[in-house]
């Protein structure tokens, strides 16, 4: 066999083509969510509600319930919870993702323990697997992907403006509460859908440094948002022919791919691209805030 021929040899496989789609989705949907993620300063959320999820997954069988709808539910009820908590004042919200994620994950590690799954094998939720993408996860996957995409066009300026001055934003008519509260359920789906390429462990990073990597590289949020899509769709590509030729896990290799990419451009632009990473409010440019009904001119 020729090295062309071993280089497409993974292509005459089914599994890893619909493996490979679902990676190229699932690295495209962390990447573009993940930018509002780490600008709001809730990079840790992902990791969080990834591990409430794993509970859902575990819990929905043994209700006879759907997994999708009932890990669905169960992640954004835990995301609202932890905002409910962190609004409180009384804990800070690091501590609110602690107590809430990591009981629910630990629910889920017993019920499965106790009781078996029915869904993904257990290193498989926690790790991500190329064996067993169904036309279901694609569907799932394109379907977070388009969903997350339409939100995002049509409130860009509300979640603009209440990702940088949510206070302002209060007051001039935006709902930071409801944008807060959707873009939560914005990113329990997307995790939902990520699970079973990216795994528990590792989907945070995905979140993270795609977005990291595209505001070492422009002053732009617009830009910011477009580069970070496409850094995660091109990192989960080569991370999942990775997992096929290196048979790892593909939440490994596609996170290893992001923190390679995160090295080279640190290289390549030295310190000036950790500072401007640093610093994207200093540069964008706000809308215009909304006028609140009744207010005078």
């Amino acid at each position: 066999m020729t090295l062309w021929e071993t280089l497409l040899d993974p292509f005459g496989y089914d599994f890893f083509v619909k493996g490979l789609g679902a990676a190229v989705l699932a690295g495209a949907l962390c990447g573009l969510i993940g930018v509002y993620i780490t600008l709001r300063g809730m990079s840790y959320i992902g990791h969080g509600l990834s591990h409430a999820i794993f509970g859902g997954y575990a819990a929905a069988p043994l209700l006879g319930v759907p997994i999708v709808l009932g890990a669905g539910a169960w992640g954004l009820a835990s995301a609202l919870a932890i905002n409910a908590i962190a609004r409180s004042r009384r804990i800070g919200a690091d501590a609110a993702i602690g107590v809430v994620t990591t009981a629910s994950f630990a629910l889920g590690v017993a019920l499965l323990t106790r009781f078996g799954t029915k869904g993904p094998a257990f290193d498989a939720l926690l790790f991500g697997s190329i064996n067993g993408v169904a036309d279901s996860d694609l569907l799932l996957l394109a379907g977070a992907l388009a969903f997350a995409a339409a939100v995002f066009t049509a409130l860009y300026r509300q979640f603009l403006f209440s990702t940088f001055d949510p206070e302002v934003a209060d007051v001039s008519g935006v709902h930071v509460k409801r944008m807060d509260a959707l873009l939560m359920l914005v990113l329990s789906l997307s995790i939902l859908a990520t699970l079973k390429i990216i795994g528990v462990t590792l989907v945070a990073a995905t979140l993270v440094i795609p977005a990291v990597v595209a505001r070492m590289l422009t002053d732009s949020f617009s830009r910011m948002l477009w580069l970070s899509t496409g850094l995660g769709a091109c990192a989960g590509a080569v991370g999942m022919y990775l997992s096929f030729q290196l048979e790892i896990p593909s939440g490994t290799t596609i996170v290893l791919v992001d923190a390679a990419v995160f090295l080279v451009v640190l290289v390549v632009t030295g310190g000036r691209a950790l500072r401007r990473a640093g610093g994207l409010d200093d540069h964008v440019e706000l809308p215009v805030p909304v006028r609140p009904v009744g207010a005078s001119r």
